[in-house]
């Protein structure tokens, strides 16, 4: 985990590096010139996002307590990369709406080498799996900048944001069983940025959100959910950039007795548009 920061760490100071020569042909702005990049009324984004998995789902059914399955270590899945997707209207210079989607997919085939059970099924040590995770991870938000300047500002972000997490089981010796759980979580957070150069900026967000125990007396539903992001912003012109950046996605759920306990964590490279 160190060393990763320190990778993520050491792109982002050499993308500063290398971009801070170009950035001395870009010419001197005025003050009440916003920074290159700020001048928008639509952004999009589009990349890839190659996270370190963390993943353990349980799964009750007809009164049998599942097994806390890691989806790593036991189904035999692995780091993947994904693709994502973000846009943003901003419709006034402090005033902005987001759009953020990852398709998560993870897909392996094993031979068990331990006994779990998962829906009321038991797998036995040696029988052949074929597992199958598919994640749909959105986040729908508005953001306010209350304090802006020519570069440099920070804003508070409301948010909602969707999972849905199905997990499928198979075997030779039976049909395929899953186990899903979906729903809109709100959640809180803050955003800033700052542009040490005219052209290139450094931005960081974190949101999150903490099932309240007085939602439910009876103990049925628990959950949490924290995501933060920190990357730099190399942009060309006003229209035309790259991103380089470390995203950690944080999700915990318990409905009864299925659970599921998800982080990802890993870089990310992007191209952005603007106009």
């Amino acid at each position: 985990m160190r060393q990763t920061i320190r990778v993520a760490f050491s792109l982002a100071v050499g993308l500063l590096v290398a971009a801070s020569n170009a950035s001395a042909q870009y010419k001197q702005y005025p003050v009440a010139e916003p920074a290159t990049g700020e001048k928008y009324v639509v952004e999009g984004a589009f990349g890839f996002w190659n996270p370190d998995p963390t993943l353990v789902i349980s799964s009750e059914a007809l009164g049998i307590v599942g097994s806390d399955i890691d989806a790593i270590r036991d189904l035999g899945m692995s780091q993947t990369r994904f693709q994502e997707f973000r846009f943003v209207l901003r419709p006034g210079k402090k005033h902005k709406f987001r759009f953020d989607y990852v398709p998560i997919l993870y897909e392996a085939e094993v031979t068990l080498n331990k006994e779990i059970i998962f829906n009321g099924i038991r797998y036995e040590v040696g029988l052949p799996v074929n597992s199958k995770l598919n994640w749909k991870a959105m986040r729908v938000g508005y953001e306010y900048d209350f304090l802006y300047r020519d570069r440099w500002f920070v804003g508070f972000l409301v948010e909602a944001k969707y999972t849905d997490v199905r997990v499928d089981l198979a075997t030779p010796l039976r049909d395929a069983d899953f186990a899903q759980a979906r729903a809109p979580i709100p959640a809180l957070g803050g955003v800033a940025r700052f542009y040490p150069v005219s052209n290139i900026s450094v931005t960081a967000d974190v949101s999150g959100f903490k099932l309240p125990v007085s939602v439910d007396k009876e103990n049925r539903y628990d959950g949490n959910i924290l995501d933060w992001d920190i990357y730099g912003t190399v942009n060309f012109t006003n229209n035309l950039g790259v991103q380089v950046g470390y995203r950690s996605m944080n999700v915990y759920y318990r409905v009864d007795n299925d659970t599921g306990d998800m982080k990802l964590r890993g870089l990310y490279f992007m191209g952005v548009g603007r106009f």
